[in-house]
């Protein structure tokens, strides 16, 4: 198990991606720390990886508030007597739409949820991971902003971008720490955000070189390969998991 005694914080955990990288993370022995807005969900996958002989915690709150990221790493220290490692996964698209015609509030959410929680997430897990003696930070960007500009995406692909940004810099500033940093960049995946309109899922298969959406469960082994020591001497990196799309043209 590569991360047999190792406790790693997982935001957007209640659904999708997040859950399943928690599923994934527990399964290779880590001790997981969930946290997203809706607490029901939370407790429900905490139980299910408790059934399995996994170790979980949960903590219902919204990334966007410094004092949720502050309490989320003081529930992996309370609860497992520290911090190894973080999966900033939790993210919303906004409303899609011109940015002149974008309403400021959309802007501000957008960016709070995506962008300024990265910030409030490395603040309070750098020191604790740091006091361990290294480990590993990965953050969910995209895409979008990154290889390719979707229209109507300007408040997203902004956030997403700024993402990448700030993992480089953290990436130089604490490898002497023993702290990799790094972001990983799915593809369309089919998860709630994604909806269940067969027709867009269709249209987004399309984009993608290998025409068809990511499970969950697949963008959860590339999270993995980044948190544990697969990935050693991979840091400041961008990671691409999106089944061709910024390649494909047709």
């Amino acid at each position: 198990m590569v991360l047999d005694g190792k406790t790693i914080i997982v935001t957007g955990a209640s659904s999708g991606i997040g859950a399943e990288a928690a599923r994934c993370f527990a399964t290779e022995g880590a001790n997981v720390v969930l946290g997203a807005r809706r607490a029901a969900l939370l407790e429900g996958l905490a139980g299910e990886i408790g059934r399995i002989g996994g170790q979980a915690a949960c903590l219902a709150g919204d990334v966007g508030d410094g004092q949720y990221a502050a309490d989320l790493v003081a529930l992996a220290t309370e609860r497992f007597g520290g911090l190894d490692g973080a999966f900033n996964n939790a993210g919303i698209v906004g409303e899609m739409g011109p940015v002149p015609d974008m309403d400021e509030d959309n802007w501000q959410k957008v960016i709070s949820t995506n962008l300024t929680s990265g910030f409030y997430a490395a603040k309070h897990q750098i020191p604790p991971i740091a006091k361990r003696g290294g480990g590993s930070i990965v953050f969910t960007s995209s895409f979008v902003g990154h290889t390719i500009g979707l229209p109507g995406m300007g408040a997203y692909a902004a956030s997403k971008a700024g993402l990448i940004g700030m993992t480089q810099v953290l990436a130089a500033e604490h490898g002497a720490d023993n702290i990799r940093v790094n972001a990983l960049l799915p593809g369309g995946t089919r998860t709630e955000m994604a909806g269940d309109d067969p027709q867009t899922h269709e249209w987004v298969s399309s984009l993608h070189a290998l025409k068809r959406m990511a499970d969950p469960s697949e963008i959860a082994q590339a999270a993995l390969f980044l948190i544990s020591d697969r990935s050693s001497f991979v840091t400041g990196s961008a990671l691409i998991a999106d089944g061709g799309n910024s390649i494909n043209k047709t």
